[in-house]
């Protein structure tokens, strides 16, 4: 078996699986089976594509033989094969957490009392949706990938259908709608334009598009992708969204979702608009998304909005490398997102297990934590300190890499964003420094008393038990392995931005001797 016959698996998996698992809906057990070995066997194939990747370029599959110009192309490079990786690794953590809950295909809202057995296959429709836009060659198949993992997020973010989860439900979905109906105007007219919708020979015909066409084009995708990014000022749909949904769905939502927008940010910059003119635009807005972000976090009183606003925030930092437009702003990008991706995933578990043993999210409702649960202190106190950016972590050492990219740009811009960041990395500390102080520290109000005696007269004294807290610190050593790997994993993004930023490796394999002229 060739490497490139594992191309299309971390899509053909959880899709064969999504349908063994809705197949015996009515047996948790074999539902939690399949999931696990889905996603196991995606991280194992994940794996080996990146080091196939690494070692000898991007790996290519054209669907049924057709060649770029007709069929379908599956693509991984390095920059492919991080993201399917970190992706597993993040869904198998949120999986294994809602099977601690007990109660994984049930909704905690009624207690349990609600069967929901599509959470497994819509857990796996939506890796399934995430891994299609990462491995796709052509606009109109990240399309298609962007549509699965919405029809799975709306079914995920109404589970137990709460009249909250229901609206915040809707107003994800009519956003989504808007940006996807944007997204595909704008293939139309590229393929309008180009004839064709494949990347790599997008990347030999745009170049010979009028200017004005290509920066409308360019204006428009960017556009479409800054919306499912959450880019301010079209971020205000996410805080709204995210946290109404149970622990898990929140996690993987806001670890990962927003991540996938950015891919497609990165992808359309480096391999069709390379001329740099809405780069300047982009500057300005990480410059915004970060300050605007952070603010909002500073005003929330609730672990899970606050959470969310520093979301928003972070994604300026990614927009930042993407917009210094160089080897090491896109490697110190690529860097951040990894990082991102599982530090948030992690943070927002521990608000799930904050949650289970206090009754709540809210501030106000909470202290004492410290004390009555000294290793749940410990497992908040780790991933925050990586969020807000403090050495040794890998938050500091993907900062410091943007930054030292931002000071090579030199511009009174870049200076400025410079500025901007260190701003921002000390103003995280401050909402994340006060549910330190507040919800583990301050004496333990009566409303968590009384949660604590109604959880034990039902036969709950554990509500932090082994199945939820060990996916939780599990993830949680992960994002300080990433601060111990931080060498080799910044040589491979070193070695995937160059390859960005050339484009003949990607062009040259999915094109192979075709020229591709029309």
């Amino acid at each position: 078996m060739t490497a490139e016959m594992l191309v299309p698996l971390p899509v053909l998996l959880p899709l064969i699986g999504a349908g063994i698992a809705l197949a015996t809906a009515r047996s948790t057990f074999v539902q939690r089976i399949v999931s696990i070995a889905v996603l196991i066997s995606n991280l194992t194939i994940a794996g080996l594509l990146l080091a196939a990747a690494d070692s000898s370029g991007p790996q290519v599959v054209q669907a049924g033989n057709w060649g770029p110009t007709e069929g379908i192309t599956l693509v991984v490079d390095r920059l492919s094969a991080l993201m399917l990786i970190v992706s597993s690794v993040t869904i198998l953590a949120v999986l294994l957490y809602s099977i601690g809950q007990g109660r994984s295909s049930f909704d905690t809202q009624d207690d349990g009392e609600s069967p929901l057995p599509i959470f497994h296959p819509s857990m796996l429709v939506l890796t399934a949706g995430v891994s299609t836009t990462f491995i796709s060659g052509d606009l109109f198949h990240i399309y298609v990938g962007f549509e699965i993992l919405l029809a799975a997020s709306f079914v995920l973010l109404t589970l137990g259908g709460t009249a909250e989860r229901v609206r915040a439900g809707i107003s994800y979905a009519y956003v989504s709608l808007l940006s996807s109906t944007l997204f595909l105007a704008t293939i139309a007219l590229i393929y309008a334009a180009t004839g064709t919708v494949n990347l790599a020979l997008l990347s030999e015909r745009i170049p010979d598009l009028p200017d004005g066409t290509k920066l409308a084009l360019h204006a428009m995708l960017l556009l479409a992708f800054s919306v499912k990014a959450a880019v301010f000022p079209l971020s205000s749909w996410l805080p709204d969204s995210y946290p109404t949904a149970p622990a898990p769905v929140t996690a993987v939502f806001a670890g990962l979702l927003t991540k996938v927008g950015v891919y497609a940010i990165i992808r359309t910059q480096t391999l069709l608009f390379t001329d740099g003119r809405l780069d300047t635009l982009l500057l300005w807005a990480a410059l915004l998304t970060m300050i605007v972000g952070i603010l909002g976090a500073v005003a929330q009183n609730d672990i899970k909005r606050m959470l969310s606003f520093t979301l928003v925030s972070h994604i300026g930092y990614m927009i930042f490398g993407i917009g210094v437009a160089s080897v090491a702003g896109y490697s110190a990008a690529i860097f951040y997102i990894v990082h991102h991706i599982a530090i948030q995933t992690a943070l927002f578990l521990v608000t799930g297990l904050i949650e289970r043993y206090g009754g709540s999210t809210s501030l106000s409702k909470l202290g004492g934590l410290a004390g009555a649960v000294p290793f749940l202190a410990v497992l908040y106190f780790i991933p925050a300190l990586n969020l807000a950016g403090v050495p040794p972590f890998s938050g500091f050492l993907g900062k410091v890499g943007l930054m030292q990219a931002g000071a090579e740009l030199g511009t009174p811009l870049a200076y400025l964003l410079l500025a901007g960041s260190a701003i921002t990395s000390l103003l995280t500390l401050y909402p994340l420094g006060r549910v330190w102080t507040r919800a583990f520290w301050q004496s333990q109000p009566e409303d968590v008393e009384e949660h604590l005696e109604g959880a034990s007269r039902h036969g709950n004294d554990q509500p932090l038990g082994p199945g939820v807290v060990w996916p939780t610190a599990g993830l949680v050593v992960a994002t300080c392995a990433l601060t111990v790997a931080a060498g080799p994993l910044f040589g491979i993004t070193d070695r995937a931005a160059v390859d960005l930023l050339d484009r003949t490796p990607y062009v040259s394999t999915v094109l192979g001797g075709e020229t591709g002229d029309p």
